[in-house]
């Protein structure tokens, strides 16, 4: 046992053997509650087929065995590439995989994300660079996977001609996704986490508004499961209960405790992995997680696809930016304008915009609390106001509203506060 606990202990792939082990175990759950193999396959033909546009939850259109099987085979198959490739672990890249797997349940799919993953790997032969130099890109990239049904199915084009233009659109947004996230991080001095929701927010708006002009309306939905909190929860509790143990059998570096953590304010680029090592990560990626948790069930709230995959983009920048203390006042500020807006607090905009705000901790992080509430209050008023610029194709809704958050907001603040500029 202690032998096998040291060879954890040196692995230098342990994050994705966690992973893996991860898509292991839910993919065996979903065959134990699925009546059957052929159910699952009938179910990923489903999502498959189905226009992914916000708010898509596979829970509610195909129950939970069918949605965390997609998703279990999504990270599976990212995680691999990510060995294949001989990539180490970084913070963006653990961020990138738990993001990814959270929105498995709520948008990506086993077929949607590749015509955009192969648009990026175009993009580095292009410009003559390593594709692994591209794997954060990859991973964070998917956020336009629904572009592709929104084309496929959309009246512009009939049959045959709709799939090759939808497969087109979709590998051009992968090649063009890479110098736009390059130059919106210049725009937001990195002060928001969800750098490509901004990027792919600006590149769904342009598409969009092309499509608009050409007389192509894109559905609007909103598929939003419920009843699914004790199981799920209980779930949620295990894996992220599994990874603060994980983190304690991890090497133990005397130098360094959890409270160094609060320390950094998050802003781009903070690779808590590198920084830190993987004791202090895991340990803080799990509380994330289970403060996540907690707090949709305390505000009365569903757990489901949509806002698992906001529990797990918490959780995962628990390696790439966040911790309790630069989070804390993005979710105070932003609870405090759902509590005074017209919708319900555990409505689901509200509650993802709250989950999704904490991609401003850059904000309280570097400039301080009160800003940090500034910012959450804000963006919960700007998430609710600009889903219809990019018709629901870009997944990361919130960081596109993030984005402007930033853009606005830190300059004023810079530009009038007593304090030297950061």
């Amino acid at each position: 046992m202690i032998k096998n606990i040291n060879i954890i202990k040196k692995s230098r792939f342990l994050p994705y053997y966690f992973i893996l082990f991860y898509c292991a175990v839910i993919t065996t759950l979903s065959l134990i509650y699925s009546e059957s193999f052929l159910n699952l396959i009938n179910s990923l033909k489903k999502i498959i087929l189905e226009p992914d546009v916000l708010i898509t939850d596979y829970i509610a259109l195909v129950g939970i065995s069918g949605a965390f099987f997609n998703s279990a085979l999504v990270l599976f198959l990212l995680t691999l590439i990510i060995l294949y490739l001989d990539i180490e672990p970084t913070g963006p890249i653990i961020a990138g995989l738990f993001t990814t797997a959270g929105f498995s349940l709520f948008g990506k799919n086993i077929v949607n994300i590749w015509p955009i993953i192969f648009g990026i790997w175009l993009y580095s032969k292009y410009q003559k660079i390593p594709f692994s130099n591209f794997a954060v890109i990859m991973l964070f990239g998917t956020t336009l996977a629904p572009t592709l049904n929104s084309v496929l199915f959309s009246s512009l084009l009939p049959n045959i001609f709709s799939i090759i233009f939808s497969l087109f659109i979709s590998i051009l947004l992968g090649f063009i996704l890479p110098p736009m996230a390059s130059y919106t991080l210049k725009l937001h001095q990195g002060y928001s986490l969800a750098n490509v929701g901004l990027a792919g927010g600006l590149l769904g708006t342009a598409l969009s508004s092309i499509f608009s002009a050409l007389g192509v309306d894109f559905e609007k939905k909103l598929l939003w499961s419920s009843g699914n909190n004790i199981i799920l929860g209980l779930l949620l509790t295990f894996i992220f209960t599994s990874i603060i143990i994980l983190g304690f059998l991890c090497t133990k570096n005397s130098s360094k405790s959890y409270s160094d953590i609060f320390k950094f304010s998050g802003r781009l680029v903070t690779d808590f992995y590198t920084l830190l090592g993987p004791r202090i990560t895991f340990f803080n990626i799990g509380i994330l997680g289970l403060i996540s948790t907690i707090f949709v069930i305390a505000i009365g709230s569903d757990i489901n696809g949509c806002t698992i995959s906001g529990i797990f983009t918490v959780a995962g920048f628990g390696a790439f930016g966040k911790h309790l203390k630069n989070i804390f006042p993005l979710i105070l500020g932003s609870s405090l304008a759902a509590l005074l807006s017209v919708w319900e607090i555990n409505s689901p905009s509200m509650v993802l915009g709250i989950l999704f705000s904490t991609t401003l901790c850059p904000i309280a992080g570097n400039l301080g609390f009160m800003y940090g509430i500034i910012a959450g209050f804000l963006h919960i008023c700007m998430v609710t106001n600009i889903g219809y610029l990019h018709g629901g194709m870009n997944l990361y809704h919130n960081g596109f509203a993030a984005g402007f958050v930033a853009i606005i907001l830190v300059p004023l603040i810079i530009a009038f506060r007593k304090e030297p500029n950061i």
